[in-house]
């Protein structure tokens, strides 16, 4: 696409948002920012100041400044400043006589873990073992703390709850290393629990963890830190060097490391050394091992051949994201017999989540077992989710907007706005401290009926403050608004910016609402901006292709611009790949190349390319992109085309090239690879919190 081939409309319009920047910037206003009183406004500047004596440890300024904030909205805070200064030698009494007057408060909860590492630090495990069990929401590190306190005051069960900790694939909390450590001594546990622990954290890429783990095996067995970050990374060159000794467990483990992570980058290949010159030199479970390792890497990479590769594994070896692989490479493969067994054989939690019901529902329908697949749809049918809506249809069943249960009142709405947790959280987004304000405002709505919900939805969408609208607005389970649900702030904006890139609206906004929430403000780690999360390298790069002069990046954040240029980039892309809605959302989050090289060779069903995504990341975002535009289009037109239907086939692999370059010229590599770098974080929340 070129800049001629572009309506003409939308390229005098990209260029002519340049002149409004200034004056858009100054009309908009901040969310959560409302008209008030000077005296609230001089409070929110000795707020602020005593937020940054805090922060700089000034005890003195700190005790100035909290004499003036009696009676504002943020005390609480003001008041567990003061007490985290003197944690150290604060008294119970103290604690909890703060405690006490901030009860079910998030100030309280997070000053009380904090009071439970100074226990720690104090090695006061009594009192640490009485107030630990007021801790409403469980923290790695406090947990890994009780179970010290419990086996330093003689409670041995505290090893049997380790074995969890001590399996996941992350740095082992320091609150569990003595636990770990009395296990060793004792003898409970041994080299073989610490190679278990060591081959899952090699696997997942810590090898910062595995490093600190290798300190607990005997001297002989322990490998060095420089051959553990040598073969992370290059294993080849140690496949090609290092020599096998067969009799040490040390050597064989390397030797698994090096082959299974060559995997990583080269199924194949690996698979081709490993037959050819070291599997009949381990044992049948060191085999088995291997082979599911393997089988695994080759299923992410696509590769048919990894059906067969799983077969060498002994399916009891096998865990649930394996299966999930195995069964991902057979419905790209529609060997559908396959499907149903690796589901099948999952654990029963396992094949109980919606995407593996939904699956294995399709599989019995393609063995022509239609009563116990339509058993199995209907258990997931009518819910919100992807596959909920995807085995609605498969009964025949269309899809509908589930009504507006309640409205809220206008006094229910002031009730709210008085609620002491909404009414400090609103507080601390007018003073623009998103974290904080988001972390009170979650904490406030956390126990609330679905009544009480709605209400404090709108309450957020009248501040404007969008993702806490939508985030409140999603937790209902009986009662539902799903105007609040998905949001279109700055409708005229998408709707001209939509229509004269012919772009579908709808799609437009469900993927903005996956970026950003509407936040103007959203930046990501990567540096990704605004509503639609435009790198800055995107942003020139789109802002020079359509003539757009005077660009600063500046201008980034400003939403008419952003808008404007994650438009333009959303058709690039959605030109480059046979206009698929589909390949188009996982190239925004994932990178055009990598849309490209997750397509097979032949036609595939849309459903299966994105359920075979190999990033779970973009997996996850384009199932809810998709979702988000199905209820979009609902809202806002009445448009009911199915899901799948809306999903459409996925053409093969090659078929659109030419998305890796436009008028003539290749993309930049960093464009090629993704738009935005690393997934948008929205302030302190968590993609986990964005639904």
């Amino acid at each position: 696409m070129n800049q001629e081939s572009m309506p003409r409309a939308a390229v005098r319009n990209f260029i002519r948002v340049v002149a409004t920047v200034a004056m858009i910037a100054a009309l908009a206003p901040l969310p959560g920012r409302a008209e008030t009183d000077s005296e609230t406004r001089a409070q929110d500047r000795e707020f602020l100041a005593a937020r940054d004596a805090f922060r700089k440890g000034n005890a003195a300024a700190l005790e100035r400044y909290a004499a003036a904030l009696k009676g504002y909205a943020l005390e609480p805070y003001v008041e567990a400043y003061r007490l985290h200064m003197r944690l150290a030698e604060a008294s119970p009494e103290t604690m909890q006589a703060f405690f006490a007057n901030n009860a079910s408060t998030v100030v309280a909860e997070q000053l009380r873990s904090d009071w439970l590492r100074a226990l720690v630090r104090r090695q006061q495990w009594e009192a640490f073992l009485a107030e630990y069990p007021k801790v409403a929401e469980e923290e790695p590190d406090l947990a890994c703390y009780a179970l010290q306190a419990r086996w330093r005051l003689g409670d041995i069960s505290a090893f049997d709850e380790l074995y969890p900790v001590w399996t996941a694939p992350r740095i082992l909390p320091d609150g569990c290393v003595p636990v770990a450590e009395a296990l060793l001594a004792s003898g409970r546990y041994g080299p073989e629990q610490v190679w278990e622990r060591l081959r899952i954290l090699l696997q997942a890429g810590q090898i910062t963890a595995a490093v600190r783990t290798a300190r607990m095996l005997p001297r002989s067995e322990e490998p060095s830190n420089a051959t553990l970050w040598s073969i992370h990374r290059a294993p080849l060159r140690y496949l090609e060097h290092a020599s096998l000794d067969t009799g040490k467990r040390l050597s064989r483990e390397l030797m698994i490391f090096a082959v299974t992570r060559y995997a990583q980058t080269d199924a194949p290949a690996a698979v081709s050394l490993w037959e050819q010159k070291l599997k009949s030199q381990f044992s049948a479970d060191e085999r088995s091992y291997v082979w599911g390792q393997l089988a695994t890497q080759g299923a992410r990479q696509h590769d048919a051949r990894a059906l067969e590769w799983f077969t060498h594994a002994d399916p009891t070896a096998i865990d649930d994201d394996q299966f999930a692989w195995w069964a991902r490479e057979a419905m790209r493969e529609e060997q559908w017999p396959a499907v149903q067994a690796a589901i099948a054989r999952m654990s029963p939690r396992g094949r109980s989540q919606p995407v593996w019901i939904y699956w294995q529902a399709r599989a019995l329908r393609a063995l022509d077992r239609r009563a116990e697949a339509d058993a199995l749809f209907a258990r997931i049918a009518g819910e919100h989710s992807f596959y909920g809506k995807l085995a609605t249809e498969e009964l025949g069943r269309k899809i509908e907007l589930p009504p507006r249960g309640y409205v809220p009142a206008p006094e229910d709405i002031d009730a709210m706005e008085q609620n002491a947790g909404l009414a400090r959280a609103l507080a601390l987004f007018r003073l623009n401290l998103r974290t904080e304000a988001v972390r009170e405002w979650n904490w406030a709505i956390r126990d609330m009926d679905d009544h009480q919900l709605l209400a404090a939805a709108e309450v957020a969408r009248r501040a404007e403050i969008w993702d806490r609208a939508i985030h409140t607005a999603e937790r209902t389970s009986g009662l539902h608004d799903f105007s609040l649900r998905f949001l279109a702030p700055y409708r005229e904006i998408f709707h001209d910016r939509s229509n004269e890139l012919q772009l579908d609206e709808s799609w437009v906004l469900g993927i903005v609402r996956q970026e950003s929430r509407f936040i103007p403000q959203a930046r990501s780690a990567a540096g990704a901006r605004g509503l639609m999360q435009v790198m800055p390298s995107t942003a020139r790069w789109i802002a020079k292709r359509v003539g757009m002069r005077n660009f600063s990046l500046a201008h980034v954040s400003d939403v008419a611009v952003n808008i404007a240029l994650g438009t333009n980039y959303l058709r690039v892309v959605l030109d480059g790949l046979d206009g698929s809605p589909v390949l188009a959302a996982a190239a925004y989050n994932a990178g055009p190349r990598r849309a490209q090289q997750w397509r097979a060779t032949h036609p595939m069903e849309a459903a299966i390319y994105i359920e075979s995504i190999p990033v779970h990341e973009t997996r996850d975002y384009v199932k809810k992109v998709m979702s988000n535009t199905m209820y979009y289009a609902a809202l806002l037109s009445g448009d009911t085309q199915p899901l799948k239907e809306r999903l459409g086939i996925i053409g093969p692999r090659g078929t659109g090239d030419r998305t890796l370059a436009l008028d003539g010229q290749p993309l930049s590599p960093f464009l090629v690879a993704a738009h935005h770098g690393t997934p948008a974080s929205i302030a302190a929340v968590s993609l986990d919190e964005i639904p």
